[in-house]
């Protein structure tokens, strides 16, 4: 049976959170601490480290801010221009970049700001997407490890030391302590918590031909030269009260773009636009941990209030998890045509990882799957 937490809808199967003797996980924990935040000290702490950042001369970038093209980077751009910094935008390139990722990325530049886009080598790229997704079950690994690298890379080359992040999802969505109090995002971070599932970069040098010189921009710059420049990485979610509706609404007035329907396997239709392997991505999380971004979701808003844990738990129960034969409108083999994988063989892929113990099995020990190949979790709640 797999356990719940008691005031949102998160199970114990994801890695890392903690369900304390009382039943509530350490996000919903982190949570209750946000009223006793002393916002007002901690935007006028943002403001003394910008001011120290800013570029007085004018020669020079004021700040880098990774950006997607989504609601959180859009938002941290407006934050960021409100303040009166000058940002460098930099976007480490999609794995398979959605249209209307494209069009929010071209957004982000009419706010009126400088920006550079780092595209990896795309033959390089389909052999880490392929790679990534037979060996640890993520297809979208390079990008997780790009998005990560590059900012900081630019940051380097550029000799623009501040670099503005966004949230720290180790206190948004539950995590080790000691990820969650940070509020900067540096090398030892970036390895403990930013999405290598055990799998070093190194590591792909020797598959399908891949050298080390194909994987600089997966590469974190060295000691030596994050030292020289003083890289610095700020989680902006430390230091203003985070909240990704409230991030997207915002985002909209700007000219970020939404679809007029939820996205699949989601519940809102503001997240995850860019990049059409997210269905993918979200789905190979539902197999091996019985969840995916409808739960994700359905807590954020069941914490702040805006909807019950009965009702997030029928949301998650119609969304959560279905076999992702289409995302944002494109069909599952034409995103699979590029890794030279056919549906079938993604089907084989998927049953390799998924747990067994986390889904109804018939009484050959096999998934049951509906006619669409969608499973059904052992238990949907503390049943």
């Amino acid at each position: 049976m797999i356990r719940y937490c008691k005031r949102c809808v998160m199970p114990e199967t994801k890695p890392d959170l903690y369900i304390d003797n009382e039943g509530v996980c350490d996000a919903c924990r982190n949570y209750e601490k946000r009223p006793h935040v002393d916002w007002t000290q901690r935007y006028k702490e943002l403001n003394e480290i910008l001011e120290r950042y800013r570029n007085k001369s004018g020669s020079n970038w004021d700040c880098i801010v990774p950006v997607s093209g989504g609601k959180d980077s859009t938002y941290q751009v407006i934050r960021m221009l409100q303040l009166g910094m000058n940002p460098l935008c930099v976007t480490a390139t999609t794995c398979d970049l959605s249209d209307i990722g494209r069009r929010n990325i071209e957004n982000i530049k009419k706010l009126g700001v400088d920006y550079v886009e780092f595209t990896t080598n795309p033959v390089v790229r389909r052999k880490l997407n392929r790679i990534g997704l037979t060996q640890v079950g993520d297809i979208s690994w390079p990008e997780h490890v790009s998005i990560f690298t590059i900012p900081v890379r630019a940051a380097v080359q550029f000799n623009v030391p501040l670099i503005i992040w966004g949230e720290n999802t180790q206190d948004e969505y539950g995590g080790p302590a000691a990820g969650k109090e940070s509020k900067v995002l540096d090398r030892r971070y970036f390895e403990e918590f930013c999405g290598l599932l055990g799998m070093r970069v190194s590591d792909m040098a020797g598959f399908e031909g891949i050298e080390p010189k194909h994987l600089i921009p997966y590469t974190y710059p060295s000691y030596e030269d994050i030292q020289r420049v003083g890289v610095t990485g700020l989680f902006l979610g430390y230091f203003l009260p985070w909240d990704g509706y409230g991030n997207a609404l915002i985002s909209q007035a700007y000219g970020f773009n939404t679809l007029s329907t939820t996205v699949e396997g989601s519940v809102v239709n503001y997240e995850n636009l860019d990049n059409y392997q997210t269905g993918i991505h979200d789905y190979f999380k539902f197999l091996k941990f019985a969840f995916g971004r409808a739960t994700d979701i359905a807590c954020l808003h069941i914490r702040r209030g805006r909807i019950s844990r009965e009702d997030g738990k029928e949301m998650v129960y119609r969304h959560d998890g279905k076999f992702p034969w289409t995302y944002l409108g494109k069909p599952l083999k034409d995103i699979l045509e590029p890794l030279d994988l056919s549906v079938d063989e993604f089907i084989k892929i998927c049953d390799r990882f998924t747990n067994k113990k986390l889904f109804k099995l018939d009484a050959h020990g096999e998934l049951i799957k509906d006619r669409h190949g969608n499973l059904t979790k052992i238990n949907y709640d503390n049943e």
